[in-house]
């Protein structure tokens, strides 16, 4: 099945005030000459054809460009923040915000140079704009495991549709570092479960080479540097918190392992009782 030829949907459920705020956004980077990326909702159904409706607006930087982003949306006199330093920032206009994205909540996805080497031209609020490939919405996607949200069905939704176009080489090098590629085989396999009339879409060399990757670790030695890893916080910065604070594991996120401070983690975990996620903090706080 060929990538999705549909159009990102035009939000006609968004006032035309919001809508008019996103293409001022989009000017705005344009006139600063920031790079940028259009992700969310009008990249994922450039690919799947699957609309929603949302209420935000998600555009990709490159980490040089974050602070350039926000000085030129604060420019505009809208409040411009650095929400969270190592992935995120938020530009509002009464109850309208875009989102500056550079990496992601894990600190994983981090954007690069490849982003914008493989982004796909398209139509968003008629302006012709680049959108986050594919591959990197896949990789950033994998490893959303939230008890509130997990990102596995629109992998398989990207998968379904765009299997035949994905550069493959490129996919496993994002997947590799880490022990990542235990993540990407988890979502290919998932996929032969909810398609099983599609299972064999997936390239036999990619999945031989991550079940040869799963045979040898399998019949070896552990390595000593991972014994007291945990890698659970990469995929729920809430639901592995009993592992590193009452377990004693090493969060895999924190640098040099992963490219997160032990302050940045803080400030994340904290957010997460912020959003609702609190059941393991309360859990953790008696006793």
């Amino acid at each position: 099945m060929a990538i999705s030829t549909e159009k990102p949907p035009t939000s006609p459920h968004l006032a035309e005030e919001t809508v008019d705020f996103y293409r001022r956004a989009m000017q705005t980077f344009e006139d600063a000459g920031v790079p940028f990326l259009v992700g969310g909702a009008y990249a994922f159904a450039r690919y799947t054809g699957i609309e929603r409706h949302t209420k935000d607006f998600d555009v990709f930087v490159r980490p040089g460009d974050f602070d350039r982003a926000l000085a030129a949306l604060a420019g505009q006199g809208w409040q411009a923040k650095r929400t969270f330093s190592h992935w995120l920032g938020k530009a509002y206009q009464g109850t309208d915000f875009v989102d500056v994205i550079f990496s992601s909540g894990n600190g994983v996805a981090r954007v690069d140079d490849e982003w914008f080497a493989h982004a796909v031209q398209e139509d968003v609020f008629g302006r012709r704009v680049p959108l986050v490939p594919a591959e990197e919405m896949i990789w950033s996607k994998s490893f959303i495991m939230e008890r509130e949200r997990f990102d596995g069905a629109d992998v398989s939704h990207l998968f379904h549709c765009c299997m035949e176009t994905l550069d493959w080489d490129r996919l496993l090098r994002r997947f590799d570092a880490n022990g990542g590629w235990r993540v990407l085989l988890a979502h290919l396999v998932l996929f032969g479960y909810i398609y099983p009339g599609h299972a064999a879409r997936v390239p036999q060399r990619v999945i031989e080479s991550l079940a040869d990757r799963l045979r040898r670790e399998a019949t070896g030695p552990p390595a000593k540097a991972d014994e007291n890893l945990c890698r659970g916080p990469i995929l729920s910065r809430s639901q592995y918190l009993f592992d590193i604070l009452r377990w004693g594991y090493e969060d895999a996120r924190e640098r040099p392992i992963g490219n997160m401070s032990a302050d940045e983690i803080a400030r994340w975990t904290s957010a997460a009782e912020e959003d609702g996620d609190a059941s393991q903090l309360e859990a953790l706080e008696n006793g």
